[in-house]
């Protein structure tokens, strides 16, 4: 009987930390069992999904970018937040049909759930980028009742991508640029508030231009929250935290929507009580 098996798929896909991670896991629970990477073109999708359906072995796949939109016409179902973010990143087998799921949102909310338990007077996010990454954050705040302002090179499409997502949502669209200046904006006394910063783009990645964001545009307490990974500590991270802001990696929200995907693929929960391990197997 052949192994069973999940996957990450994606184009490009060999720089993706999910092999890692699910593998990490496996070896710790000592599951039988084993996570790979596929290389899958977006003109194939109907074929690997039609050839993975007959698959006994495969227990489904997480799937990348430029995919979590593109696979949604060839599943059978989607999750009600799956279908309400309009990305789908992981896809599992349920009686001989494929369902998609969304676990960027769950990941992305994780390393922020003790403080948004609390009770605040007003909550507010800067979400800079308005790609597929930024669907999944978005969808996460408004549930989070976080008022967005929400930025990027098209300000038209980062209203569109409000108005859908959050219709009844009183958030704000604003050119990139207008971050990237210096403000004298004084903020009233943002006690029992909560403020957000999140570069939920690829500004600031390797090979990519940098984020240009100026710290004036951050109140007193803010958390800042990157999504890339590599380089895992970005300038805009490293800037806030030299100036005394909580900052969030991207490895935050990754392992926290493999873990959702896991239990899925492997029917069990994750050691997270060995994140700081897996850390280290990561930055390797």
């Amino acid at each position: 009987m052949s192994l069973p098996y999940a996957e990450v798929i994606g184009d490009p896909i060999a720089q993706s930390k999910s092999p890692a991670i699910h593998g990490f896991w496996l070896q710790e629970l000592d599951i039988k069992a084993k996570y790979q990477s596929t290389r899958v073109l977006t003109s194939d999708l109907d074929e690997f999904l039609t050839t993975r359906r007959t698959d006994h072995a495969w227990r489904g796949c997480n799937v990348t970018m430029p995919h979590k939109q593109a696979v949604m016409p060839f599943l059978d179902r989607l999750d009600p937040l799956a279908a309400a973010v309009g990305a789908v990143n992981t896809i599992i087998p349920e009686d001989g049909q494929l369902v998609g799921y969304n676990t960027d949102v769950p990941g992305f909310l994780e390393p922020l759930r003790s403080e948004l338990a609390k009770t605040h007077y007003f909550r507010m996010a800067r979400v800079i980028g308005t790609g597929g990454a930024a669907r999944a954050i978005i969808k996460g705040l408004a549930d989070e009742k976080l008022v967005i302002v929400l930025a990027g090179r098209n300000p038209d499409k980062a209203r569109a991508l409000l108005d859908e997502l959050d219709p009844a949502g009183e958030h704000h669209a604003i050119d990139l640029a207008h971050f990237a200046e210096a403000t004298d904006f004084a903020f009233d006394d943002r006690e029992g508030c909560f403020d957000l910063v999140v570069n939920a783009s690829s500004l600031g990645m390797t090979g990519q231009p940098l984020l240009v964001f100026d710290l004036s545009h951050a109140p007193p307490g803010s958390v800042f929250y990157d999504i890339v990974t590599s380089p895992l500590e970005t300038p805009f991270l490293k800037a806030a935290r030299a100036a005394g802001f909580r900052t969030i990696d991207g490895l935050s929200m990754l392992i926290g929507q493999a873990d959702h995907a896991f239990r899925r693929f492997f029917g069990a929960l994750p050691p997270r009580d060995k994140d700081a391990e897996l850390r280290r197997v990561l930055a390797a």
